[in-house]
């Protein structure tokens, strides 16, 4: 039976500015995909991201290029053969999972095993900005059980200690997003303890993060940047304690399963991870929340408006989608 393959850019603005290291985002902008197979639909999101050399365009180049082998009914193992993890193959590999569910009356958290809480811890974001402003962020979300705050390298100190001061109960990750050195990251270790960080994440540029094999840190350090799929693990696990499993890097729920259970069998931790997106980014990546230490998928909670039916955030909890938003009848 044959498919319909639709691929299209849809942009969410934001509510605030977004803003980390390496720059600020005002909207998301993100690849929707729906795949069409006699009267049912599944559907996908991914999220291009320029540090990895990705844009909409590209995207969408790369959806096109395999247009004729997904309407053809390739499954998702041939998926991974045919297209490299990023963006765009997360879009496909979600739309896939969720039509799959739909086609096999069953939920993908019963296909794949991996269930989805109804109700998770997922940390909610202070972004960079000035420290009274960073400091009244964080105490109008100081009730969250865990808070991420983004630092960079002109003033992390008081960034994180405003922050600290300001959510004093919280469990807390500091993610520099790589803009931090070898002499800041050992300069800092003491503050980091003194402040009760629970996590930094990748605090150095990803291919400058050699030393950290057998550096052994005031508090666990988790690779982002420098892990992206399985086949980063065996450097990672020499270098991190810890690492952030995110769709968009390991190219769909399909592979970040992989990655998340490789990453355990070698004692790592495991967090999970998002880009600023929709919930239809978000609703696949509650498999891998079910399994990880930390969660991380704020994303939607930053859309002046999300898709109807998605996650909702109550006092820094994540509440799952409606039944039937993604990967269920």
């Amino acid at each position: 039976m044959h498919r319909y393959l639709d691929a299209q850019h849809d942009r969410f603005a934001l509510t605030h500015p977004f803003r980390i290291a390496r720059g600020v985002k005002t909207a998301a902008d993100v690849i929707t995909v729906t795949v069409r197979q006699g009267g049912k639909i599944g559907r996908g999101e991914g999220v291009p991201y320029p540090r990895y050399g990705e844009s909409v365009e590209s995207a969408l180049a790369a959806i096109e290029d395999v247009r004729p082998l997904i309407e053809a009914g390739v499954d998702r193992k041939g998926l991974m053969t045919a297209l490299g993890p990023g963006a765009a193959r997360n879009a496909l590999d979600c739309a896939l999972w969720d039509l799959e569910a739909r086609q096999r009356g069953r939920s993908v958290a019963t296909i794949t095993g991996a269930a989805v809480p109804a109700r998770i811890a997922s940390a909610l974001t202070v972004v960079i900005d000035t420290p009274d402003k960073m400091a009244e962020a964080a105490a109008a979300i100081a009730h969250a059980p865990v808070i991420k705050v983004k630092v960079d390298a002109i003033a992390p100190e008081a960034q994180i200690r405003v922050v600290r001061q300001a959510a004093p109960a919280a469990r807390m990750i500091v993610d520099p997003n790589e803009s931090w050195d070898q002499a800041m990251v050992e300069r800092l270790q003491k503050l980091l303890t003194d402040c009760w960080i629970d996590l930094l994440e990748q605090p150095v540029p990803a291919g400058e993060d050699a030393w950290l094999e057998g550096f052994e840190p005031a508090v666990p350090i988790c690779a982002d940047e420098s892990f992206h799929t399985v086949d980063d693990l065996e450097t990672v696990a020499a270098r991190y304690q810890m690492v952030n499993v995110k769709l968009d890097k390991s190219g769909g729920l399909t592979g970040a399963l992989q990655a998340a259970k490789a990453a355990r069998a070698l004692g790592l931790g495991l967090m999970t991870g998002c880009m600023v997106s929709s919930s239809l980014s978000i609703a696949p990546a509650l498999h891998i929340a079910g399994l990880s230490d930390f969660v991380d998928l704020d994303g939607p909670i930053w859309l002046a408006e999300d898709r109807a039916d998605g996650v909702r955030d109550e006092d820094g909890y994540l509440l799952a989608p409606a039944t039937g938003f993604w990967g269920t009848e």
